[in-house]
């Protein structure tokens, strides 16, 4: 934990943690005088939360372990999605592939119309197109806790954990549980 924001010093009340760890040499020097004034080790990464009030349960320098969790709870987990770079509509949207044959000479993944007419005369906001795929970020709601292991800090997650292995993932309680 790098800080705690309460009420009455910043109008809010919230906690910053990190977590991992990385080379002293990559860390700008802001970031890493926040790290120093917290005697704590510069993490990977660096995330603020909204801690309701509850401030003086935490404190600067500590560690927030798996204990805060049980097995059977529901979560929400949040996490980068795996990149997927430039994508054709047919694999980023799912649309239907258009005829292999029949005088279809170059367009067979081709996304087709895009709009109307000369009314309205342009391309609707928010068209689904080729682009970038993946890399965002997704959070997938009401995963189950199958085990907490406090000894290793793990735990042990059924379901669609969003991104890469080993890339940083929030885990909150469930919101729609």
């Amino acid at each position: 934990m790098t800080q705690v924001k309460s009420l009455a010093t910043d109008g809010y009340s919230a906690i910053q943690v990190t977590a991992g760890s990385k080379k002293a040499s990559r860390v700008a020097k802001p970031q890493a005088g926040e790290f120093a004034k917290a005697g704590v080790e510069a993490g990977r990464g660096h995330w603020e939360f909204r801690s309701e009030g509850s401030e003086e349960a935490f404190e600067v320098g500590g560690a927030i372990t798996v204990e805060r969790f049980e097995e059977g709870q529901k979560v929400d987990v949040t996490g980068t999605s795996k990149g997927k770079g430039f994508q054709g509509g047919v694999k980023r949207w799912n649309f239907s592939m258009q005829d292999a044959t029949h005088g279809n000479s170059i367009s067979h993944r081709s996304n087709g119309s895009i709009g109307q007419n000369q009314t309205p005369g342009r391309v609707f906001k928010g068209k689904k197109m080729s682009g970038q795929m993946g890399n965002a970020q997704v959070t997938t709601q009401n995963l189950e806790i199958v085990r907490v292991d406090a000894e290793r800090n793990l735990l042990l997650i059924k379901g669609a954990v969003p991104g890469a292995p080993g890339g940083n993932i929030i885990v909150r309680p469930a919101v729609k549980a």
